[in-house]
């Protein structure tokens, strides 16, 4: 996974070489994967000395009961180590005939130099922030998964005890944070982390503590409470030592430095100016917004109402709130009912597993306040699923005093959610990968959002003449937001509208909830700069390459061949999807690629 790298929260590790993704592949295809995998582990045996709590999440044995490395020096250490093995995968790549593993090794070299550049770049211009108690949530919910066996989840006991220093040779983990962070109190010209962030992490910090509790109690593991009791008192010494010597150094404004938010774009897989971005997105939203007001007064009069407006029409569709218990069931029964659609309007192939869609815990809310997918182990993988998790609250919002999320609890908003967040979105993307083999640098390395998020958005616009005229309504809601999001984050960066602005256009204009709409502020300003633009730049490039092919084909085009063919790559970003298009898909008959790709 390609991220920015300031604090080395490197999430992709492992500690032996990968199998694959799912069974081997047949005969040809199964050598050259494998042949791929083994150049991945030059990096990925780099990346497991520092993070191995990821290793658990991909699905890699070995590394379940170690914990992160905060030890002094390991920015350095790391960016050494990965400088060493993107060397050894440059001069692999030298020697390498076959075009699908240069590919991946030119996927695998991009990777390790991004890591090392982002960390470079981060370090000279913001303080170190290490959210450590963010880290130590995730390493204890990659193994206290009920999809997990046992032995998983008694190896989490070990790596708490290991976190809180419990275990012989190991120093406790927010104390090692703590002193990453001091060391660079006395430097000069750094900027420190947002003082907004600072808090909301504060915040979250004792319900993530919270969640670990509910999490080994929901699986019965015994003999956890000595050590998360003190884990619990290192952390409220870590809440104090915030409050009184971080907290002095946090900035009060959230922009980042222009040359670290295009960072951000480029590794959330964004090539756009944000110039590009806001032109190109604020003429998407009034196309969408025009097509909203049309179709908003067909909903209205489906109801018996005298609203037209469409602000006011999805006010009221947000009224017809689903009780708690109604909510599973009634998105279990919409995700039948679109799996039926794809079946028989040949949309794609369905995965042989079955999708899961659950409510998330106050922990996973605070973590991610925004529906989102939990992806299964991806090495190895035993018939762990993907997972729709589903909040229903944003903590923030609710400490403020705005009240519940109810953007995804009536029945109108689950149609298009369910296609975003399951079918044929992100769960069947990862369930295909799964299911048919593919390798861990197209799987792994490859990763950004742009990837990810267009193709969920595409299978949004692919579904949605198949829904009712509510969930179409909700539909262009949800592609409206996206626009907004591509608009707003860049200016919002640049500095020429304020966070109580944003939040007042997405209630006023795209028709969030207060509680939403702070989430989507929080995303843009610190959660995750400049990843909320991915969605609409992997959109587009999605639907051009769609087009483009369609175009070529004429009466010959096969939308499912081609939505397989799609899934099949892994989650190529934008240009080397397209050059798999042309070579592959179209390369049958080279005149036809070579006037889809503009020759």
């Amino acid at each position: 996974m390609k991220l920015h790298n300031r604090l080395l929260a490197l999430v992709l590790v492992v500690a032996a070489p990968p199998s694959g993704l799912a069974a081997d592949a047949p005969g040809e295809a199964a050598s050259w994967v494998d042949e791929s995998n083994r150049n991945a582990t030059v990096l990925l045996e780099v990346l497991a000395r520092y993070s191995p709590e990821s290793a658990g999440s991909l699905g890699v044995e070995g590394a379940d009961t170690e914990v992160a490395d905060l030890k002094p020096g390991y920015v350095e250490r790391t960016e050494a180590d990965v400088e060493a093995a993107v060397a050894e995968l440059t001069r692999r790549l030298a020697a390498e005939d076959d075009p699908r593993v240069r590919q991946d090794l030119e996927i695998l070299v991009e990777a390790g130099r991004d890591n090392v550049t982002g960390s470079r770049l981060f370090r000279r211009h913001l303080l170190s922030y290490v959210n450590v108690p963010r880290i130590v949530f995730f390493g204890m919910q990659a193994l206290l998964d009920p999809q997990l066996p046992k032995e998983k989840h008694d190896a989490a006991l070990v790596r708490l005890r290991r976190y809180v220093g419990m275990e012989e040779g190991y120093e406790p983990i927010l104390s090692l944070g703590r002193a990453r962070m001091e060391e660079q109190f006395s430097a000069q010209g750094l900027l420190g982390p947002y003082r907004g962030q600072v808090e909301q992490d504060l915040a979250n910090a004792p319900r993530f503590a919270a969640g670990i509790g509910d999490l080994f109690r929901t699986l019965e593991v015994e003999g956890y409470e000595e050590a998360l009791a003190e884990y619990e008192k290192q952390l409220g010494d870590w809440q104090d030592w915030v409050k009184s010597d971080l907290m002095p150094r946090a900035r009060a404004e959230f922009p980042l430095p222009p040359e670290l938010y295009k960072w951000n774009l480029r590794q959330f897989g964004v090539e756009a100016d944000p110039e590009e971005l806001i032109d190109d997105a604020t003429r998407a939203f009034i196309e969408i917004r025009n097509e909203m007001k049309a179709i908003a007064p067909l909903v209205a009069q489906e109801r018996g109402w005298d609203e037209t407006d469409y602000r006011k029409v999805l006010v009221r569709l947000r009224g017809e709130q689903l009780d708690g218990e109604e909510i599973l069931p009634w998105y279990d029964d919409v995700l039948e009912r679109l799996e039926g659609v794809i079946r028989d309007e040949g949309v794609v192939t369905l995965p042989e597993r079955d999708a899961i869609i659950r409510l998330g815990t106050e922990a996973e809310n605070s973590a991610q306040p925004a529906p989102h997918l939990r992806p299964p182990r991806l090495i190895g993988n035993t018939g762990q699923r993907p997972e729709f998790v589903l909040p229903l609250a944003n903590p923030a919002a609710e400490a403020a005093g705005e009240g519940r999320m109810d953007d995804f609890t009536h029945r109108a908003a689950a149609w298009t959610l369910t296609v975003h967040e399951a079918r044929p979105g992100h769960e069947l993307q990862y369930s295909s990968m799964i299911e048919n083999g593919v390798s861990v640098a197209r799987a792994v390395f490859a990763f950004n959002s742009v990837n990810v998020e267009g193709w969920a958005l595409y299978a949004e616009a692919e579904m949605k003449p198949y829904l009712p005229m509510d969930g179409q309504l909700v539909s262009l809601q949800h592609r409206l937001l996206r626009s907004a999001r591509a608009f707003l984050d860049p200016m919002a960066n640049l500095g020429r509208i304020g966070y109580d602005e944003v939040r007042q256009f997405l209630e006023g204009e795209v028709g969030l909830s207060p509680s939403m709409s702070r989430q989507e502020a929080d995303r843009y300003t610190f959660r995750a700069p400049g990843q909320a633009t991915s969605y609409f730049y992997g959109y587009q490039k999605l639907l051009a390459l769609r087009a483009a092919t369609e175009l070529a084909l004429g009466e010959r085009f096969d939308r499912k061949a081609f939505h397989d063919f799609v899934l099949a790559q892994g989650l190529l970003p934008p240009a080397l999807m397209r050059a798999a298009v042309m070579d592959e898909f179209l390369g049958a008959d080279s005149g036809i690629a070579a006037r889809a790709a503009g020759h």
